[in-house]
């Protein structure tokens, strides 16, 4: 299982990159690329992991870390510029929580070329597999 989250991370990032590049080329930046800069960092995601058991304010966020506060603070705001968290404001509590809504397009975006990569195998294990029946029969 580590390992395919870790292809999925691989992937993302593999995607970020690309899209990086085409996004200077073309001067604009698109909310999928922000979504990707924003999953292309570690503390992030763990961010968002942690977002994924409720709200909790940029002190809870940051007790894992070895950082300061306005570090985590800015990871935050990379995060919220990518539709990923939202944060509240009730007094001087500044609770953040996720937003699955930029995740569900990532997630849309990926399916579309997992599917594309699934028929491939598909085709290539249906020709690997008339290659044996040929190879089997050939030997008979």
């Amino acid at each position: 299982m580590e390992v395919a989250v870790d292809s999925c991370w691989r992937v993302l990032y593999l995607a970020y990159v690309l899209n990086t590049k085409q996004t200077h080329r073309s001067g604009k930046t698109d909310r999928l690329g922000m979504t990707f800069a924003a999953l292309s960092d570690p503390t992030r995601r763990a961010i968002l992991t942690r977002l994924t058991k409720g709200e909790a304010t940029v002190n809870e966020l940051a007790k894992p870390f070895e950082m300061s506060l306005p570090s985590i603070s800015r990871h935050l705001k990379v995060l919220e510029r990518a539709g990923l968290i939202s944060r509240a404001r009730d007094a001087q509590w500044r609770p953040c929580k996720i937003e699955v809504k930029a995740l569900r397009e990532v997630d849309e975006w990926i399916e579309t070329y997992r599917r594309m990569w699934e028929e491939r195998l598909d085709r290539l294990d249906g020709y690997l597999t008339e290659l044996q029946s040929k190879k089997h029969r050939s030997k008979t």
